[in-house]
């Protein structure tokens, strides 16, 4: 069995670029060296651990031992920015060093509470976020490929090397214009109606609105749909008589209240489960944003 110790943490560092990048040309640019330098050290790399790491596609795909090691290389550069900021005595605090932490998050969290969570953390530590919104179902995906420190996911199964915690629920209502119904929908929400039905979705990933249908009507229909991946937009576009879409409880009650929307099935709704995983590090930075992302959700969800 190789001896895997003392990976050569250029070469982590180097995999890791390249990944994000997309190609050897964009890694080198930079990482301020040729592309033939960063070919060279992904090599020596794979073949000190006897591995492929990389699929020299465009853009560049980790294997599965790939994915290992650029969640390592991620995981060494956050401690090592931490140990920094510890050690570095400064008079001016704006001369430390800065943590990059990615993370991935579905829009509605994004769009609700999540912010007030990361404002906090930069509250207490210098951090920089990078957000990279996905649908709840694919963040998971994120985590196990090295994209992220952490995602905001609907799938409790942890990650390896990861840690869950349970956040909460967001319910979702199938929603429209009471016009909207009387003209699409006459004799209520039946499945020949449905299937005509003019729908508005977030995205292709987007499946609450079928995930709606399977539960109402028990049949996998694939009505006309118009994509629209901006939550304010989303909600303006059901709101002016577009199509029906799935809106957040939250955020429908006033206008079911008053009758600008109406739900097309009274009673149903689609409850959506939310979990925080994260990497399983010992890192100031995951600690206390585990901590105020799970505060402020609790918080919001009640």
């Amino acid at each position: 069995m190789k001896d895997l110790t003392q990976l050569d943490p250029v070469a982590l560092r180097t995999l890791a670029a390249a990944v994000r990048a997309g190609t050897f040309e964009a890694a080198a640019r930079e990482l301020h060296v040729t592309p033939s330098a960063v070919s060279q050290r992904i090599k020596a790399l794979e073949a000190r651990v006897g591995r492929v790491l990389l699929h020299r596609v465009k853009p560049l795909e980790t294997t599965e031992a790939g994915q290992v090691l650029v969640r390592l290389a991620a995981q060494t550069e956050l401690l090592e920015r931490e140990a920094v900021a510890e050690l570095t005595e400064v008079d001016d605090d704006e001369e430390a060093p800065y943590a990059a932490v990615p993370l991935a998050v579905n829009a509605d969290a994004l769009h609700t509470w999540l912010i007030d969570a990361l404002v906090e953390v930069q509250g207490q530590h210098r951090v920089t976020f990078e957000l990279l919104r996905e649908d709840q179902t694919r963040t998971a995906e994120r985590l196990r490929r090295g994209d992220v420190m952490a995602a905001v996911t609907s799938d409790p199964r942890p990650v390896p090397g990861c840690r869950v915690v349970q956040l909460g629920r967001m319910r979702y209502l199938a929603a429209a214009t009471p016009r909207w119904v009387r003209d699409h929908l006459p004799d209520g929400a039946t499945a020949a109606a449905l299937e005509r039905a003019p729908m508005i979705a977030f995205d292709r990933s987007d499946t609450l609105q079928h995930d709606f249908l399977r539960k109402v009507t028990r049949r996998r229909l694939t009505p006309p749909a118009t994509y629209i991946p901006s939550v304010n937009e989303f909600d303006s576009a059901v709101r002016r008589g577009m199509g029906w879409g799935m809106v957040l409880e939250s955020h429908a009650a006033r206008d079911l209240a008053t009758g600008r929307l109406v739900e097309l099935a009274p009673g149903r709704h689609v409850d959506v489960p939310l979990f925080w995983q994260h990497w399983r590090l010992e890192s100031p930075v995951i600690t206390d944003l585990t901590a105020a992302v799970t505060r402020t959700a609790s918080a919001w969800f009640g």
